[in-house]
């Protein structure tokens, strides 16, 4: 439930202007659109499909969880494996930071907010149930939308190993409800075969 409907749209409002701001660009449909906008909008329409009655700091983090994330660009790291976790690490502070700030400009109380922020930070992932449901929602909106372009990114035989364990560590993290709905999604022959392979 909302507390507040304006202020709670307000913050989506102030969210998605910031996003809107991504100087990166994804093709849907013949039409550009910002990537991180598309993406924070694809995984509210996930959250409404999977778990419409979820808390309102719930569906706050899940519209921000990748806000302004190329202000943070991977290639300022290390380009080894810990390179990439301190990226990771550094994201979880920076998404919360930047959401939070936000949330306190249109009046949210520092108990919401820092909920939605341990929620970012991805804490307690398999024993807090809203922690869970926000990994459920970021690898089923990967599933849908993502899956294919990261399958062709690991196309080579050399790579399909590397490209499995991956999926294997994703559907490791997620709940059972999470398989469940990820089962159910609509995947191309394709990709189909891909996620089978995975789990077989």
């Amino acid at each position: 439930m909302i507390s507040d409907k304006s202020r709670f749209d307000l913050a989506i409002a102030k969210f998605d202007a910031a996003n809107a701001e991504d100087p990166n660009k994804e093709m849907v449909d013949g039409k550009e659109h910002p990537k991180e906008l598309l993406y924070a909008q694809r995984m509210s329409d996930m959250l409404n499909r999977f778990a419409p009655d979820a808390p309102e700091h719930v569906q706050l983090a899940v519209r921000a969880q990748h806000i302004c994330r190329w202000k943070v660009p991977r290639e300022d790291y290390p380009m080894d494996k810990p390179g990439y976790h301190k990226w990771r690490t550094y994201l979880y502070s920076f998404h919360g930071d930047t959401a939070g700030a936000i949330m306190q400009e249109v009046g949210y109380d520092d108990e919401t907010i820092a909920k939605l922020q341990a929620l970012l930070r991805k804490e307690k992932l398999k024993l807090n149930p809203e922690t869970q449901l926000l990994e459920d929602v970021v690898d089923l909106t990967f599933l849908e939308h993502y899956l294919e372009a990261f399958v062709h990114k690991y196309s080579s035989r050399y790579e399909e190993e590397k490209l499995l364990d991956i999926l294997r560590k994703t559907w490791k993290k997620m709940s059972e409800k999470g398989h469940e709905a990820a089962l159910k999604l609509n995947y191309t022959p394709e990709m189909l075969a891909v996620v089978q392979k995975a789990l077989g």
